[in-house]
């Protein structure tokens, strides 16, 4: 399927949904509540001026903060409509319950809903992992943070994963991808960074290669004592940490942590996306990647389940582990359901 046929699919697929979130689920609460049927023609019309609107914020990259709100909010809420509604169809289908009561009961669920996902994405929650290993012969503290998504989120969220990244005893801090997401993000309020007293390892994800000058951006980050690993190792005493790149084929992933791989040392592979450990776990010790949000509202884990084999949480493979996070931040609606921002602590202990 060549690309401009993707691309009509992709704009024919981007219509419905604008029609499925944005705007059934509220001609049906109309129709609950007000007893009024939109006609066919109000429909088209408006999920027509609703898709102009969504394919501008795309194509635009537009930094107008309302219409950023309406596109991304929108959509999770929509998602939460469309679910919620499309339950009130069957239970309206066959039971006797009075249509305004269904839809009091629709909107007061929606809004529970929503209402908790907003909250839910605001906290940070911090997860200790503990994986031993016969490579190494002193016990070390990492941190693992991905998908912060700043532009998404603002530096606030920045300041409370590092605030609470503070109070811990660690070695190094990684990074494994997405940390921005959006040209709007102003890079100097990465300065945050400078507090960090401990080395910062950062590997690319998708998101980086979105901005606009994103090269420029990337080797900007030096500045804010963020060490970039572009397909390129750093021995960390007994620890061999190779960082991946997000921007290349899954093959192309495989022949570098290949090439990097010392069998001496504790194999760590940072990479943004876990699409290559069921390759590599046999010559690594332990892969840590992100990308999954696992699903982020549920029940959009079951849809990355699809895609992604391996969504969320620790997996094994003799003595090969893999760690995938659910990040440490939201992309696109702020909401968390089913799911939590989170702030991985990696205790690496030998085994005596």
């Amino acid at each position: 399927m060549n690309q401009k046929l993707y691309r009509y699919l992709f704009y024919i697929i981007l219509f419905i949904l604008t029609y499925l979130f944005y705007i059934f689920p509220f001609e049906i609460l109309s129709q609950y509540l007000l007893n009024e049927t939109t006609s066919y023609e109000y429909s088209i019309i408006n999920t027509v001026i609703f898709f102009i609107l969504i394919v501008f914020y795309l194509r635009s990259h537009s930094t107008f903060k309302p219409l950023k709100i309406f596109v991304y909010e929108g959509l999770g809420i929509g998602f939460i409509s469309f679910l919620i509604i499309s339950i009130s169809l069957l239970i309206n289908s066959f039971s006797s319950i009075s249509q305004k009561s269904i839809g009091v009961m629709s909107l007061i669920i929606i809004m529970a809903i929503s209402i908790y996902g907003m909250l839910n994405a605001r906290r940070v929650l911090l997860k200790k992992i503990t994986i031993k290993s016969s490579k190494i012969n002193k016990n070390y503290n990492i941190i693992f943070i991905s998908d912060v998504h700043l532009g998404t989120n603002t530096s606030k969220h920045l300041s409370k994963i590092l605030s609470k990244i503070e109070t811990l005893k660690y070695d190094f801090l990684l990074i494994g991808g997405d940390l921005i997401d959006s040209s709007s993000f102003k890079l100097n309020d990465l300065n945050l960074f400078n507090k960090i007293k401990k080395d910062i390892y950062f590997v690319n994800g998708n998101h980086e290669y979105y901005l606009k000058g994103f090269k420029n951006k990337i080797e900007q980050l030096k500045k804010f004592k963020i060490k970039v690993l572009k397909n390129s190792s750093m021995q960390i005493n007994e620890i061999n940490l190779i960082g991946i790149d997000d921007l290349q084929s899954i093959h192309s992933k495989i022949k570098f942590v290949e090439k990097l791989n010392k069998k001496n040392l504790f194999n760590l592979v940072l990479s943004h996306k876990p699409d290559i450990w069921d390759n590599i776990k046999s010559k690594n010790d332990l892969m840590l990647s992100g990308h999954t949000h696992n699903g982020q509202i549920f029940p959009f884990n079951f849809l990355v389940k699809l895609k992604f084999k391996f969504i969320y949480g620790i997996y094994e493979y003799k003595k090969s582990k893999l760690y995938v996070s659910s990040g440490a931040g939201c992309w696109g609606p702020k909401l968390r359901i089913g799911s939590s921002n989170e702030i991985i602590n990696i205790q690496l202990t030998k085994i005596s």
